[in-house]
């Protein structure tokens, strides 16, 4: 049986992402920079030789959006299997949703919790601060959020080892990666920063996960000089 990995991408930069708003299930599109910089991944992912059975995306635009862009530039769309997953969606922040990311990190968050900085906080400090002052009640406690987390990527492994493994290209966004990788390696920071575009690494075997890379940047680089070569 080949090996089984997930190569999570997180989505193209976005206009909340540009001008600091937080954007959880709310939606905006790839800016044309965001675009050019998914270009660079799938260009990249196909220099070096990576070969996709499968492609998945979380349910809202800006992964779809992304997805659709590398799978163009890899030269595989439309001749692998694609499917949308909202397990793997971005962290919902309810009424908080496009408030600017400040508001909410430096000031909404710490007054909930007493703390100074909300970069001190874990992930199940921030997730249940947000779902206690959610006037909405839309948010998830830390509890669901980090299962349906875990289970969609989960789920992803496990089709893909029952088909005979192989690699799929997932594209997902900057917390929910990061928590993903914080529940499998706990002692990781969770103010892990993810450049849109990057590659975060999983190989999935015996049941377990196990991480290879977090937030590469490499394969867009490469990608970057192949573009300015045909510029």
């Amino acid at each position: 049986m080949a090996e089984t990995r997930l190569y999570i991408a997180r989505h193209g930069k976005t206009m909340f992402n540009t001008i600091g708003r937080v954007q959880g299930w709310c939606d905006t599109p790839l800016t044309t920079i965001g675009e050019t910089g998914i270009r660079e991944l799938g260009l990249g992912l196909k220099e070096a030789g990576l070969e996709f059975k499968v492609a998945v995306s979380s349910d809202l635009g800006r992964t779809v959006q992304t997805i659709t862009i590398a799978q163009r530039e890899l030269g595989i769309l439309g001749k692998i299997p694609y499917y949308q997953d909202k397990r793997i969606r971005e962290w919902c922040f309810g009424s908080f949703e496009g408030m600017y990311d400040a508001e909410l990190f430096s000031g909404v968050l710490p007054r909930i919790s007493g703390v100074v900085d909300a970069n001190t906080m874990t992930f199940e400090e921030i997730a249940n601060g947000v779902h206690e002052a959610d006037s909405a009640n839309w948010s998830e406690p830390w509890e669901v959020l980090k299962e349906r987390i875990f289970n969609g990527f989960e789920r992803i492994a496990k089709d893909l080892e029952k088909q005979g493994g192989g690699n799929a290209l997932v594209v997902s966004h900057g917390m929910t990666i990061a928590t993903l990788v914080n529940l499998l390696e706990p002692e990781r920071p969770t103010n892990l920063a993810l450049d849109n575009g990057s590659i975060t690494v999983l190989r999935y075997e015996n049941g377990q996960f196990s991480i290879e890379a977090v937030g590469d940047m490499s394969y867009r680089q490469t990608g970057a000089e192949l573009l300015k070569r045909h510029m």
